[in-house]
């Protein structure tokens, strides 16, 4: 081969079928490999039309196909798969190749595999890639992560292939060194997490007390997606919610099992916030809430505990507590997208990674599945004050979460006087809250440390560290 190929992409499942799809579709000359020979084979027999294919048999093969500095996609399972892949083709590479990982790989296995092909000269790239196999093939959200010598070399054909924002904008940049691109990502998947919750909190809100149908519902959804909630999670709610099963008759979101699923990004993210000490307590309920549903044996043996029924409001009550319902979700999305902002802040600061938060609010505006209308004022805010402490810290959403507070409250306490779970409204609202007060209960739980610990305190009144000797006379001793 003559190395004719601008990229190569090795694995060719459907994402990356897609996505090497995407490449030859926008120009480019993509080699393509995968261990199981037929799906190369059946990539170029299907799709060779749209594009210029070189198949590959053998890695010797796919690496004398690329041309120099040589860029290969791997897009195979995350973990051992990946390393494994990294293994065999390394050693074929020269210094100043470029190895990205198109996988939703753990952003601490980035940073290991980044310093380890850096000591032999070649580029390491870890991509966070939003938007799923549509995405990949029509344009995705892209987040890459690794050097500037590295974006130079790929950035321009990332820029070919991603999504574009309304204003034409790529939805890709240079998010920072090593794992910066897979840490966003995961911080990205988080997000999603706490908005789906949110979502479908609203969907048993309006169901359960405002006694709306699924069709109903699906109608209010669509309305709300021409406001200020315009998004794609909010569109395809709408779909969902709207589909009847040919089978029953019934509407489709009640022949599906209450058991939702994870792959483990949301976890991930929570994890992380953790070691941070960022809180994140709406994307962490949304993990919970993923994990109460899988208990259903748990959830069998509790049924009959004693707490109220929900009772449907009139037609009237119904509308406004719908109007109420829209308030406290857009207070609580705003929130969610706060803590992630305030995440990837301090993940940018904990491992010198200098991201652009505003950048990365631009590259979200499409292809990715949290796209929504307002990620574009959230890039304005960043752009207008990189130092912004947090989204709340903007005039403007300030303002907005301001006036839905009344509302929020109201449907948090009808849901709690209904026995309605809802426990990422709830949280949200406690971070709100948590955020805007004078003095938290901290204070007490610090003494409480002080006491059986020995943990130490500070004064408001003076500076230093201090204890109280508890046991005796109580009196306090400086501590450092």
């Amino acid at each position: 081969m003559s190395g004719t190929a601008q990229i190569g992409v090795t694995g060719l499942a459907v994402m990356g079928r897609n996505l090497a799809r995407n490449f030859a579709r926008n120009g480019l000359t993509v080699a393509v490999h995968n261990r199981t020979t037929a799906r190369t084979d059946a990539l170029v027999e299907e799709f060779g039309g749209e594009g210029t294919f070189v198949a590959a048999r053998t890695p010797q093969e796919f690496v004398a196909a690329l041309e120099r500095p040589r860029r290969l996609v791997i897009m195979v399972k995350a973990g051992d798969p990946t390393d494994a892949v990294i293994q065999e083709f390394a050693p074929l590479l020269e210094e100043g190749d470029v190895i990205i990982d198109g996988g939703n790989a753990h952003f601490q296995d980035t940073r290991r595999r980044e310093k380890e092909l850096r000591g032999r000269g070649i580029h390491f790239v870890g991509v966070g890639i939003s938007g799923g196999e549509e995405g990949a093939l029509n344009g995705p959200s892209i987040m890459p992560g690794g050097s500037a010598e590295s974006y130079e070399s790929l950035g321009p054909l990332l820029e070919r292939i991603a999504a574009r924002a309304k204003d034409g904008t790529p939805c890709t940049t240079h998010i920072g060194p090593d794992g910066a691109g897979h840490f966003v990502k995961m911080v990205h998947n988080g997000i999603e997490y706490a908005d789906m919750q949110l979502i479908a909190e609203a969907y048993d809100l309006l169901r359960t007390v405002a006694g709306y149908s699924p069709a109903k519902i699906a109608e209010t959804f669509r309305g709300w997606n021409t406001g200020r909630l315009d998004s794609y999670l909010i569109e395809i709610t709408a779909e969902v919610l709207a589909h009847t099963d040919a089978a029953t008759g019934k509407p489709f979101v009640d022949i599906v099992q209450d058991r939702a699923e994870q792959k483990g990004t949301g976890r991930w993210t929570v994890q992380i916030a953790l070691d941070l000490g960022v809180p994140v307590s709406g994307i962490a309920e949304a993990v919970f809430a993923r994990s109460l549903s899988g208990h259903a044996d748990l959830r069998e043996a509790a049924r009959d505990l004693p707490g109220p029924s929900a009772s449907p409001l009139g037609a009237a009550e119904a509308a406004v507590f719908a109007d109420r319902v829209e308030q406290a979700l857009y207070a609580s999305k705003i929130v969610s997208y706060t803590q992630g902002f305030h995440q990837i802040r301090a993940g940018s600061e904990a491992y010198g990674w200098d991201i652009d938060l505003g950048a990365v609010a631009a590259i979200w505006r499409a292809g990715c599945i949290i796209r929504a209308a307002f990620l574009d004022r959230i890039r304005a805010a960043y752009d207008a004050r990189p130092d912004l402490p947090g989204l709340l810290s903007d005039e403007k959403f300030a303002a907005e979460i301001g006036a839905a507070q009344d509302d929020w409250r109201t449907v948090v306490a009808e849901a709690v006087r209904q026995g309605v779970p809802t426990p990422g409204f709830a949280a949200a609202l406690s971070y709100y809250d948590g955020l805007r007060a004078d003095r938290l209960p901290a204070a007490l739980t610090q003494g409480q440390r002080d006491f059986f610990g020995a943990h130490t305190y500070r004064r408001t009144d003076r500076e230093g560290s201090f204890h109280t000797l508890w046991g005796g006379d109580r009196s306090e001793v400086a501590a450092g």
